[in-house]
């Protein structure tokens, strides 16, 4: 399948479960696109791609607040959280993502809204696809947090009623940043 194919399905996927997909040209335009979405602060916590192409200057030209040490202390009052993506899957409209940092995790589950970086080369159309990468990030760290974000956060645990934003995010944006990082180890 060519990238645009892999693109559309994994947009198709991810729309049906409820995550917003949005194509920007740069990490400026994302940040621009995050400005319009929020109010309050978000957490940013440290990832590679991020910190490459300046992501936290960017946050802050486009007037964004952000907190980037406290996040343990802070995370229950941001209103949103932003990572990388390490790659996504296209079938099911689902992000992987190498959450092993406490930051990575308490930015994509505690804030009611996460946006998520990714670049649009990686992404694979299924769960076979993902398991060289899958693999490769065991074998350069065999105790890693790996994390499957399929839409935003979901369940019916509780009297069978459907539930959004109980162990995670409400709202889920993936933004779509070219050229980001191609790198399936690298968020």
């Amino acid at each position: 399948m060519s990238t645009n194919q892999l693109v559309d399905q994994f947009s198709k996927a991810a729309t049906n479960v409820g995550a917003e997909v949005i194509s920007v040209d740069s990490v400026a335009a994302a940040a621009d696109y995050i400005a319009g979405k929020i109010e309050g602060f978000v957490l940013v916590p440290s990832f590679s791609s991020g910190a490459r192409f300046k992501l936290k200057a960017a946050l802050k030209k486009a007037g964004v607040a952000i907190e980037i040490d406290r996040l343990r202390a802070v995370a229950a009052d941001a209103e949103a959280g932003i990572t990388g993506v390490n790659f996504a899957i296209a079938d099911t409209g689902t992000l992987v993502l190498e959450s092993t940092a406490e930051d990575i995790r308490l930015a994509t589950t505690l804030p009611p809204k996460q946006f998520a970086l990714l670049d649009p080369s990686k992404i694979v159309a299924d769960g076979l696809d993902a398991v060289k990468p899958l693999r490769q990030m065991h074998q350069r760290d065999s105790r890693n947090y790996i994390a499957y974000v399929t839409g935003p956060s979901r369940t019916a645990d509780i009297e069978r009623v459907l539930t959004i934003g109980v162990h995670g995010s409400k709202e889920l944006f993936i933004l779509l940043v070219p050229g980001i990082s191609a790198d399936f180890m690298e968020m």
